[in-house]
């Protein structure tokens, strides 16, 4: 009798043991670390094949959804090998959820704390990216090109009317007073013959007349109001978000302020 009575506490012992799990992290290996899912997971991380390793993590929870072991695996995985960032926020909190006194807990809020914000950054509506980058350095170096030429139109210009202002007119000399002295006997001598009429200078070839420089529409000025974002005020304006960008150089997407005042370029 004492034998059975013993034999049953055993099992309610084994059986609370199985429902409330035992893997501690980094307390060796346990029970969920021996399933062969999870083993070929591990050897595919150490061959360097990430997503072969999240392919064997992912049904080693179909064999044991309550896997924290496997969750915190694939949680490192798409944080750091094969990023994303919304998956290792969910297998990082089921493993919160699975060992909530884990003695990493800690790193692992952490963790989550930082793929959020990463997450936060990409759903922006202006990233950071190359291609911007690539297109702001364009509209700035266009922006220097056309400031060089209209400085050699205002020479021209300059030149031009220097050349065509009209000289001062100068003064006829003085003619010499006659002098008084006996008349000349008249003689008749034949007719002299008319002074042959100065040549004109032909004139000069005119210079071919350069194109008026292209007037540009004035600039517009706008206060940031709540809940407005670049991409919203260009579609406002009718412009687009690369010419209000270059319209405002110091202009950062991610920190515009409310009564913030932007320089919107005309169509």
């Amino acid at each position: 009798m004492d034998r059975l009575l013993g034999a049953r506490w055993m099992l309610k012992l084994a059986l609370c043991m199985a429902l409330a799990g035992c893997y501690q992290p980094g307390a060796g290996t346990t029970d969920e670390e021996k399933e062969p899912y999870f083993q070929a997971g591990r050897a595919r991380v150490n061959a360097l094949d990430y997503k072969g390793a999240i392919a064997a993590f992912e049904r080693a929870l179909e064999a044991n959804p309550r896997s924290a072991a496997a969750h915190f695996e694939l949680g490192w995985l798409y944080a750091d090998k094969v990023p994303d960032p919304a998956a290792a926020i969910f297998h990082y909190e089921r493993y919160l959820k699975l060992r909530p006194n884990a003695e990493n807990a800690d790193t692992v809020r952490q963790h989550i704390l930082r793929l959020k914000q990463e997450l936060a950054k990409a759903v922006l509506p202006l990233p950071a990216s190359p291609g911007v980058q690539r297109e702001l350095e364009h509209l700035a170096d266009e922006n220097r090109r056309l400031r060089e030429e209209l400085g050699r139109w205002r020479e021209w210009y300059a030149q031009q009317s220097a050349r065509t202002a009209p000289t001062p007119a100068r003064p006829a000399p003085e003619s010499a007073p006659p002098t008084q002295s006996s008349p000349a006997p008249i003689t008749s001598s034949p007719a002299a013959p008319a002074p042959a009429s100065p040549t004109r200078p032909e004139p000069a070839p005119a210079r071919p007349s350069l194109p008026a420089p292209e007037s540009r529409p004035a600039m517009r000025l706008h206060k940031v109001q709540p809940g407005e974002t670049p991409a919203s005020i260009a579609r406002r304006y009718g412009v687009s978000v690369e010419a209000l960008l270059a319209a405002n150089p110091g202009l950062n997407p991610r920190r515009m302020q409310i009564g913030q005042t932007l320089n919107v370029p005309g169509r």
